[in-house]
């Protein structure tokens, strides 16, 4: 597969791509890790055309690539990745796998950078970053030019995630997307958000922000972000800030089934802050004490917690992600004087 410099790796093992130890890239070449299973197949039509995008844009960089061939995969390809020399890491796929090449490279300890392509089903970090991660063309002139913002991420059971942790009615809708395959995107998280607006019956919760203990409470849902955007569009936390060193807990008390949808409605539109049975706080650690282990999404991905309490935390400033300039104001053109009389 060959395009510019780009290199097609053969695979060492499980996956369907890895590394070579032959030449040590340079400092502009670039390592692109695939979900071929994302967005139901998406992420493997993206495979060529992304590398071919990269090689294009950067004029010439080598361009390596490997295709996950297992859920998680993306973690040991992107650490191959870096400790071969690469410190710019392309993740083709939806936020769960932004999230593991992330995850990679906080490990790792390495100064490297994340690039995003969208290739799955949410890729809500994008939203949050105004990158252009649906176009290809235009995500891989964001990685070629090299601007970087760095920004928090949260932890959760000693991992990391950069957008959302989620549980009750969010965990719930991602459980029934794995039943629709005809839909993808924002289509199917809205059609699977309406379908358990009906059928989610709500969960006990006891919040703890930043050490200060609460009450026991009945949720529909509860999510904690780092950035504003989850679930394919809704804009959970509107407010949230990618660099301010906390997370947005965002918490909607149970309510009646006829209330549920007008709540998802302001939802969408990111105004259901307003909302009597919705409440926000902001701060660096929230402690959570569930009846029982509880099921959660971290980033999209599903995950069943080895406890029934739960600390999530931050880490300010961690994780450096390519991004568009910032546009440059031009200075407005001064006036001529005035002719002499």
């Amino acid at each position: 597969m060959d395009a510019g410099r780009a290199a097609d790796l053969p695979a060492p093992g499980p996956a369907r791509g890895g590394l070579t130890a032959d030449a040590v890239p340079a400092a502009d070449d670039i390592f692109v890790v695939v979900n071929p299973a994302s967005g139901k197949g998406r992420g493997a039509r993206l495979a060529l055309p992304v590398v071919r995008a990269l090689a294009e844009a950067t004029g010439g960089a080598r361009v390596g690539h490997a295709l996950s061939a297992h859920a998680g995969d993306e973690v040991a390809l992107a650490q191959q990745a870096l400790a071969q020399g690469y410190r710019r890491l392309v993740a083709v796929g939806g936020d769960g796998t932004w999230s593991n090449v992330g995850n990679a490279i906080l490990r790792s300890g390495v100064d490297a950078a994340l690039g995003l392509v969208a290739g799955g089903t949410g890729c809500d970090l994008a939203k949050s970053l105004d990158v252009p991660a649906q176009d290809v063309a235009a995500a891989a002139r964001v990685v070629a030019a090299g601007h970087t913002r760095t920004i928090d991420v949260g932890t959760v059971e000693g991992r990391y995630f950069l957008n959302i942790v989620g549980f009750g009615f969010d965990i719930a809708v991602i459980e029934d997307t794995w039943k629709v395959n005809y839909l993808r995107g924002a289509p199917l998280y809205l059609y699977c958000a309406v379908r358990q607006l009906y059928r989610f019956p709500g969960f006990p919760v006891e919040m703890a922000v930043d050490g200060r203990p609460g009450a026991r409470e009945e949720m529909l849902m509860l999510v904690i972000a780092n950035a504003r955007v989850f679930g394919g569009g809704f804009k959970v936390a509107p407010r949230a800030d990618l660099g301010d060193g906390q997370l947005d807990l965002v918490a909607f008390a149970n309510m009646p089934r006829r209330r549920r949808f007008p709540l998802m409605v302001s939802l969408l539109r990111g105004t259901h802050e307003r909302a009597a049975e919705v409440r926000t706080a902001r701060a660096e650690t929230f402690h959570l004490r569930f009846s029982g282990p509880p099921t959660y999404e971290r980033d999209g991905e599903w995950s069943r917690a080895g406890s029934s309490e739960l600390e999530i935390g931050t880490r300010r400033a961690a994780l450096r992600v390519l991004v568009p300039a910032p546009a440059v104001e031009m200075a407005p053109a001064s006036a001529p004087a005035p002719a002499p009389a």
